[in-house]
């Protein structure tokens, strides 16, 4: 993620921090919703790849 913003974060929904950690915050708060969208279940603990969705969701998320 370091090198894909570096090459190109201007294309990211947040390119900048203040912005990225508030679109992480609100998909977590959200992620229940994006789990049952895609048929998926809900980690009840997060797992790493939960955390992994989240960061990358974050770049994006509006």
């Amino acid at each position: 993620m370091r090198r894909s913003h570096a090459e190109d974060g201007s294309s990211w929904e947040n390119p900048d921090l203040s912005s990225f950690l508030e679109a992480l915050s609100a998909w977590i708060d959200d992620a229940d919703g994006w789990y049952g969208n895609t048929g998926r279940e809900l980690p009840p603990g997060g797992d790493w790849t939960f955390f992994a969705r989240a960061l990358q969701a974050a770049t994006v998320y509006e």
